[in-house]
């Protein structure tokens, strides 16, 4: 009984074998080639991609939290209720509109967002500029002139944006307890008064508040880099640039690319300009008012400032009316 039991598996025994053998030598004479070459065409590109994200985003980033530490010792509390005015839809369209004065882009936005909500600020105007800022400043609108000319472009990225970032933040308005949208915001430096301090210790004391908002939310830019990197290096473009036909789907392709590609505000026009031939005008036109808005470092950003289902609105509604408006410009502008 025992030797047919031994006689019934040795066949098994041997086709596992011949099995394992075959994978072996795939394994060790063709996979480690075509991974060493693989890696060798996409290392090259994400370490650049990473890079030029990093840099490019670094100094902006910076600009935004040394903002956010000067807002905290020199700006009153009660100053901002009263330069914004007490209705909801005042309010969000001055918030729209802050970003003429504050010229940050998506990744600087972030932290001084949080300190002006710390400050006061209410959930429609934080939220308008938050959205509108990294277009609606002058750095922006000048590289946007420079390369697309002072046309329809322009003015309808400009409306466009104002239009979103309005409009979600009267829907972030009907929200009356802020401690449900907003995530628990404190920082090492807060328990000094700002009043009692002299000059030089308030100027101290901004920067370091900067520092530790750059290192924290560094990070995230980091991070975000990295992944928008990955997604560039190795998922090919051309595979979302061969489905981008149509009016509808070329608005959805330059929307997805808005995110993958991560690209700051201040130059994104640049880029937007290279797929003005192949891509229609409202979906180029959609890029340019999405990407700064949403993309992959800004997401994991808004995580440190709101809670995740108000980040999924952040994301989503922009999404869904910047689909909507490349959809009919389209079709008005084929």
């Amino acid at each position: 009984m025992q030797q047919n039991v031994a006689r019934g598996a040795t066949p098994r025994f041997v086709v596992w074998l011949i099995l394992l053998s075959v994978l072996a030598v795939v394994f060790f004479s063709v996979t480690p080639l075509a991974i060493l070459d693989w890696l060798g065409k996409t290392l090259p590109v994400f370490g650049t991609v990473f890079l030029g994200i990093f840099i490019e985003a670094t100094p902006f980033l910076l600009l935004g939290t040394l903002t956010s530490g000067l807002v905290e010792v020199y700006l009153d509390k009660n100053k901002i209720g009263s330069l914004l005015g007490r209705s909801s839809v005042s309010a969000a369209v001055m918030g729209a509109f802050l970003g003429l004065i504050f010229p940050v882009c998506e990744c600087g936005v972030v932290p001084l967002t949080r300190r002006l909500f710390q400050k006061g600020m209410p959930l429609s105007a934080g939220v308008a500029f938050l959205l509108a800022a990294p277009v609606i400043n002058p750095i922006v609108i000048i590289s946007t002139v420079a390369a697309f000319g002072w046309g329809r472009m322009v003015l309808l990225r400009l409306a466009l944006s104002l239009v979103i970032a309005i409009t979600v933040g009267m829907v972030f308005s009907t929200e009356k307890d802020a401690s449900n949208v907003l995530r628990p915001m404190l920082l090492a430096h807060e328990h000094k008064h700002d009043d009692d301090l002299m000059p030089k210790s308030k100027l101290r004391r901004a920067l370091l508040i900067s520092a530790d908002e750059f290192f924290e939310m560094g990070r995230y830019l980091v991070v975000g880099a990295l992944l928008a990197a990955a997604l560039q290096a190795f998922i090919p473009q051309s595979a979302l640039l061969a489905v981008g036909n149509g009016p509808a789907l070329s608005v959805i392709v330059m929307l997805a690319l808005a995110i993958l590609l991560s690209i700051c505000s201040t130059v994104d026009a640049f880029v937007a300009l290279g797929f003005a031939n192949s891509f229609s005008f409202g979906s180029v036109l959609s890029f340019l008012v999405f990407g700064p808005m949403v993309d992959i470092k800004s997401v994991l950003m808004y995580l440190q400032v709101f809670k995740r289902r108000p980040v999924a609105y952040l994301v989503l509604l922009p999404f869904l009316f910047s689909l909507f408006f490349g959809v009919v410009i389209n079709y008005w502008y084929p």
